[in-house]
């Protein structure tokens, strides 16, 4: 296991350090879980006291924290923002494939870039494109006519339908599947009629897109999902939704139909957002909303209620049937005694 110094750690910061500069260390810890040649980090000062017992070579910390701390330390502004970026400096995760595996698929009319890697079993369609540093892993499938960016990284058994377009530095989990048809029907007489899904799927650059999303192909113009977008695992984004840059959506979220998301927004895990509706820049929706109008103001939005006792529960639905009635009354006694 590749060991760094402190210094150079730091270094690759642009932050300062505390003590021995030239302590080694190799991988990242807790602070109660931590050991000899890991570094920690401490970004909430409610957790203050555990320096008094972790065992970490090293910690990530503000100036703040690092008053009258003796231990080692790289001092820098965003300590966890620090952690994040030595967390990925020091990353051991394999690749998704090594070299192209003698078991791939790929069509004669591909176009691979340098220093491409497919997995077994993995099948690149025709007209496909491939940039450099692309990593296809096993058992994956990138269908006609579509695009992937240099070092972009498919996990295992990824599925990318025809037309689709990922950018750069994309990351995609296991089990994901891109470009899969929308929810698209006509109804004649009681039968459905199903309306060919014939727009794409458009993915800017350095979008991570977890295990197990589901992200529907247009069904006339593009799905886009912008720039620096993060998808959490089971996620749905529903035909021809546009997400705006940098925005984040928590796990088994579910977007419906021709939804437009804003730039830097944070979409709590298990909300439901109706179709044909848009969310402005800068929203924060918490877990479990249901969003069911237009959001034109940034802010926190919320909607779900808490936990609580199963029969204080069953009381509070009753009383909630009986709102509008309560407010009639409550509207008529006003009247009266103007």
């Amino acid at each position: 296991m590749t060991s760094y110094t402190l210094r150079v750690l730091a270094d690759h910061l642009n932050a300062d350090v505390q003590g021995d500069d030239s302590v080694e260390i190799s991988t990242v810890g807790t602070l109660d879980g931590a050991g000899k040649g890991q570094i920690s980090f401490l970004a909430n000062s409610k957790y203050r006291s555990q320096l008094e017992t972790t065992a970490a070579s090293a910690i990530l910390m503000s100036p703040a924290d690092a008053e009258g701390f003796k231990g080692n330390a790289i001092v820098l502004k965003d300590p966890y923002v620090g952690f994040a970026r030595i967390a990925q400096f020091l990353d051991t995760t394999p690749k998704a494939a090594e070299n192209i595996h003698p078991s791939a698929q790929i069509a004669a009319s591909a176009m691979l870039g340098e220093d491409v890697a497919i997995g077994a079993n993995a099948v690149i369609g025709e007209n496909v494109v491939l940039g450099n540093n692309v990593q296809v892993g096993a058992g994956s499938v990138v269908g006609q006519d579509s695009v992937i960016g240099s070092n972009t990284l498919l996990w295992a058994n990824v599925t990318v339908y025809h037309d689709v377009h990922l950018g750069q530095d994309c990351i995609v989990h296991s089990g994901t599947i891109i470009g899969s048809d929308g929810f698209g029907y006509a109804n004649e007489r009681g039968q459905w009629i199903k309306i060919p899904q014939t727009g794409g799927v458009r993915i800017g650059d350095r979008v991570e897109i977890g295990a197990n999303t589901t992200i529907d192909r247009g069904a006339i113009d593009h799905t886009e999902i912008h720039d620096g977008v993060i998808l959490d695992n089971q996620v749905q984004i529903a035909h021809n939704d546009i997400i705006g840059a940098n925005t984040a959506i928590a796990g088994s979220t579910v977007v419906a139909g021709s939804v437009t998301i804003g730039k830097h927004c944070i979409i709590g895990g298990n909300c439901a957002i109706s179709g044909h509706l848009s969310i402005c820049d800068g929203v924060h929706v918490t877990g479990s909303t249901n969003i069911t109008s237009v959001i034109r103001e940034p802010g926190v939005y919320s909607s779900a209620t808490v936990a609580m006792d199963n029969k204080l529960w069953r009381k509070n639905t009753v009383r909630f049937r009986q709102l509008d009635g309560l407010f009639q009354r409550v509207k008529l006694l006003e009247k009266n005694t103007k």
